[in-house]
């Protein structure tokens, strides 16, 4: 067998220093220190006006009146820091500050991106707030929450016609809205156009003087599950620490000028912190993606990338599958985006085995060589980037070593490890919420995550960690037994792959272990069923029930005991909803919130009265 050819990449941190703490508790920590980094994101911003003044930083496509998107309208360095400033002197004019933030109801969009700069030259903190919130939710209940919670001075919406609604049923008539296009019935509002004409001032100069490390750049708010989502404070010393912090564990983001085609939303850390921010930090370029890893929208993802080169490219696990799938036959999509990309990064969910198998086979067709796919493990609370991994030779479920700064405690907990950060990446706290502040660090300071990992290779702990589930996810059946779900979820998934997006393990306090399947649309073309025909339909299909039939025996041949073994299956037509917390804004499962919704469902799957049921027909 010959050994897989990757193209180069290299790994900044390979080697950790391992200590021992009370029994049950070890420290580990990259043995690289963490070297010295700007104080301020606004300090690389003017590095880059003054190095590249002309190199784009942020383009988007154009909208069109009908809908679609036509060339792409580009921001420079230059460009961006002079609009920066406007807006900034505008936000100074408001009296804008910490108490008073600004709130944006935004996908991502160049306006969005420059009031974000304007926000960081002012010393205003900013709230990027989930789209859904105010598109998707009926209730708008997330979005009041967000509002009561920083009680903002303003709030940008990226147009009235979208956001109105959300706006007239939430926002307070106290405070000012600034939108890009439209305007509200009955309501004054200022268009961003004349917020990015406000003449500067040296007032801009003295306020950005003013700011320093532990000045709040934004607030990201958690994803919530069954409790309401939480304000993370994100400060400027947090954030360039992280950034370096990559640049030391990801050298490749400083071999060459960065290129990042990228959907990822900017009111998530990944996107918001990880991927802007490495732009700004590296002096790169961002091309806005407006498609999404879903049917209706993977199309102007693969438009994108036909015409742009990445040089290192971020997803989900879902969009991974999608351009693995296009590849196989798209040869103009497989030339473009593998001319110059070095390296593949995934987070949120698992990434299923055929993905990896799939785009290692076009890479290895149309270039020789594969391109390496990397993970780590962080959160919000964590800026998010903590966790990477050392070598090209990555497996499913694999983390790594922790980055330079950042120390790892490592504590027994219910028969797992649980992994808990500290370090100048790790946020402060929660914003105006003093108790769920101190419920989530410990006596030492160490933020704890809740995640589970053990150790890649016992005998090497320079491979470092992997994953190992959510603590808070395990379960127990009746029996006593404890029930891992990670790692549990991961095996059905690949087991089931290409059909299943997802799955949400059952049997809390029963005897046996049951699963809830979201299915791709794979099932679709599996069915033999017109386009038309509802989900539920499909699902119920001959040629479906038989596919799930074969992975539920496979499951059986394998399983080892009660905790491992899938008693029963159930496939659901219903998607997971953000609105319900079902799933994060990262894409990733959130066990306990559909378990909460899908009670009845549960139930019903459990004693033997949900209309279909597939179990092993092996024993």
């Amino acid at each position: 067998m010959t050994t897989p050819q990757y193209r180069a990449l290299k790994f900044g941190v390979t080697r950790v220093a391992l200590r021992d703490g009370p029994p049950g508790v070890h420290y580990l920590r990259a043995e690289q220190p963490l070297q010295e980094h700007p104080a301020r994101m606004t300090d690389r911003l003017q590095q880059w006006v003054k190095v590249a003044p002309e190199r784009t930083f942020m383009a988007r496509r154009e909208k069109l009146a009908g809908g679609g998107t036509g060339d792409w309208v580009k921001v420079s360095y230059a460009q961006a820091w002079a609009s920066a400033r406007s807006i900034a002197q505008g936000l100074i004019n408001r009296g804008l500050s910490a108490e008073r933030p600004v709130v944006i109801l935004s996908e991502n969009d160049l306006e969005h991106a420059l009031l974000a700069l304007g926000c960081l030259v002012a010393g205003v903190p900013f709230v990027p707030t989930s789209p859904a919130y105010s598109l998707i939710s009926q209730d708008f209940d997330k979005l009041r929450h967000v509002l009561k919670t920083v009680t903002p001075g303003l709030v940008f919406a990226a147009d009235a016609t979208r956001y109105g609604k959300a706006i007239s049923c939430a926002v307070g008539a106290d405070v000012e809205v600034v939108l890009t296009s439209g305007a509200l019935d009955g309501r004054a509002s200022l268009s961003f156009a004349d917020l990015a004409a406000t003449p500067a001032t040296a007032q801009v100069d003295a306020a950005m003087a003013a700011t320093g490390p532990e000045t709040i750049v934004k607030f990201l708010f958690t994803s919530g599950s069954t409790k309401l989502p939480k304000a993370v404070i994100n400060t400027q010393s947090m954030w360039c620490a992280n950034q370096q912090q990559m640049a030391q564990s990801m050298p490749v983001l400083s071999q060459e000028p960065l290129v990042l085609v990228d959907w990822l939303p900017w009111n998530h850390t990944f996107g918001g912190n990880h991927n802007f921010g490495m732009v700004l930090y590296h002096g790169g370029t961002l091309y806005i993606d407006d498609g999404k890893p879903t049917p209706a929208l993977t199309g102007e993802t693969l438009r994108n990338l036909r015409e742009i080169a990445p040089t290192v490219y971020f997803n989900v696990p879902t969009g991974f599958e999608a351009i693995a799938n296009a590849m196989q036959t798209d040869a103009v999509l497989r030339k473009n985006l593998l001319s110059r990309v070095k390296m593949f990064f995934y987070a949120g969910a698992a990434l299923a085995q055929p993905v990896w198998d799939s785009l290692f086979e076009s890479a290895e067709k149309e270039v020789g060589e594969r391109i390496v796919m990397t993970t780590g493990l962080g959160m919000t609370e964590s800026g998010p980037f903590g966790i990477f991994v050392t070598n090209p030779n990555v497996k499913a479920g694999d983390l790594g070593v922790p980055t330079p700064g950042l120390e790892l405690k490592l504590v027994d907990t219910d028969g797992k490890t649980e992994v808990r950060y500290r370090g100048p990446n790790i946020t402060q706290g929660y914003w105006r919420a003093p108790e769920e502040t101190a419920a989530h660090f410990d006596e030492e300071g160490f933020f704890c995550t809740g995640d589970a990992v053990k150790w890649i290779d016992e005998t090497d702990v320079h491979q470092g960690l992997k994953f190992d589930g959510r603590i808070a996810e395990d379960f127990k059946l009746a029996t006593g037994t404890f029930v891992s779900v990670g790692p549990l979820r991961a095996k059905i998934i690949a087991a089931g792959a290409p059909y299943i997006q997802d799955v949400v393990l059952t049997g809390i306090n029963l005897k046996e272990v049951g699963a809830m399947v979201f299915p791709t649309q794979a099932v679709r073309a599996l069915s033999g069923l017109d386009a038309s025909v509802p989900m539920a339909d499909v699902l119920s299909s001959a040629t479906v029930i038989a596919q799930f039939q074969k992975v539920m025996d496979a499951l059986a041949l394998s399983a080892t005991g009660s905790a491992s073994r899938i008693a029963r299956m159930c496939l659901l037509a219903e998607p997971p909803t953000i609105d319900r917390s079902e799933v994060t804004d990262k894409g990733s499962i959130n066990q306990r919130a559909v378990l909460m919704h899908r009670a009845e469902t549960v139930a019903a799957l459990h004693d033997d009265t949900l209309h279909t049921i597939i179990k092993p027909s092996i024993h």
